[in-house]
């Protein structure tokens, strides 16, 4: 996504992308217990949910077969006859490796480990959190664990709005500080709804709290593509790992049943967690537009300008009449 946008709007074409797909998180709420209870009225009930996740693989085969068919790695064509035609374009290892030694990098992982990963923990708990705690039935918890994934509609591309709007109006700086302040309020807001003990109200702190964690995945990705752009798809990756890693860690550290602890409780220790967290941003410090704490030396270049590192492949675009 990075490569294909201008760096003024490469914050909201990310979050777009991530978010309306993100979307589907809602969906499968919504629709796999559907297509259960169809199945079930056939199968047993244990094969029944097994022969469901046939639904989804499809998709997924089927959308992988088209970035086969139709996918292109740069908007001037493949990688391969890119590098073909400039053997200056750096080997694998050495991309790998340099972006493995940017800090950035890993600090971004972190920061993504505890929005976007904890969006997917919430995923896998919101619904059973609202069928024990308040007593719903299935259906109602099913749906309000829905809108908490269905809000990525319009939450995860505002932070990409944001991200973009605060980097053109104060650079880099603005674009860190703004990442900083919407994953501390959402860290607040899950502390909070661990702590609320009525049903209308941990929903209407849910549904903020959605807005803002979702928000800040986008800020997130709204960052990343300035870390490096020779790096670029290592950078993209250690962060985005970080978000499947830290839902890993969250889910088995706080809500496994290894421990006695209840799940209000791992809900709070949760948003403590993104608090403390965000404040690994601080230490993000770019040469040319410095960073939360202090300002760049000197201006050099605006890292809100276009995207120029696919300038050295444009004499490789095939010719138009």
């Amino acid at each position: 996504m990075t490569s294909m946008f201008a760096g003024n709007v490469v914050g909201v074409a990310n979050a777009v992308a991530a978010g309306w797909a993100n979307v589907g998180s809602g969906l499968t709420q919504l629709l796999m217990p559907l297509i259960y209870s169809l199945l079930a009225t056939r199968l047993p009930s244990s094969t029944a949910w097994r022969a469901a996740f046939a639904v989804p693989a499809v998709f997924q085969a089927g959308t992988a077969i088209l970035v086969l068919a139709f996918g292109q790695d740069l908007p001037c064509g493949k990688y391969q006859r890119i590098r073909k035609h400039d053997p200056s374009v750096n080997s694998l290892a050495t991309v790998l490796f340099g972006g493995l030694r940017n800090y950035r990098g890993w600090i971004l992982g972190l920061t993504y480990a505890f929005c976007f990963g904890v969006e997917l923990t919430t995923d896998n708990i919101i619904a059973e959190y609202f069928y024990k705690r308040f007593g719903v039935d299935m259906a109602a918890a099913g749906t309000i664990a829905a809108s908490f994934g269905l809000a990525n509609v319009v939450s995860r591309p505002a932070g990409g709005i944001a991200s973009d709007a605060m980097g053109r109006r104060f650079g880099m700086r603005g674009r860190l500080w703004s990442l900083w302040a919407v994953m501390t309020v959402a860290g607040v807001l899950c502390f909070w709804l661990g702590r609320l003990n009525t049903l209308w109200g941990s929903i209407m702190v849910m549904c903020c709290f959605s807005f803002f964690v979702q928000a800040a995945s986008g800020l997130t990705f709204g960052v990343v593509p300035f870390v490096s752009t020779r790096y670029l798809g290592v950078i993209s990756g250690m962060t985005g790992s970080g978000g499947t890693i830290g839902a890993v860690f969250t889910q088995y550290l706080l809500f496994s049943g290894t421990n006695n602890m209840s799940t209000q409780s791992g809900i709070s220790i949760m948003g403590l967690l993104m608090i403390i967290c965000a404040l690994s941003i601080t230490l993000l410090y770019f040469p040319n537009s410095g960073g939360m704490l202090c300002g760049a030396p000197t201006q050099i270049q605006s890292y809100d300008e276009p995207n120029d590192h696919l300038d050295q492949y444009q004499n490789l675009l095939p010719s138009t009449t």
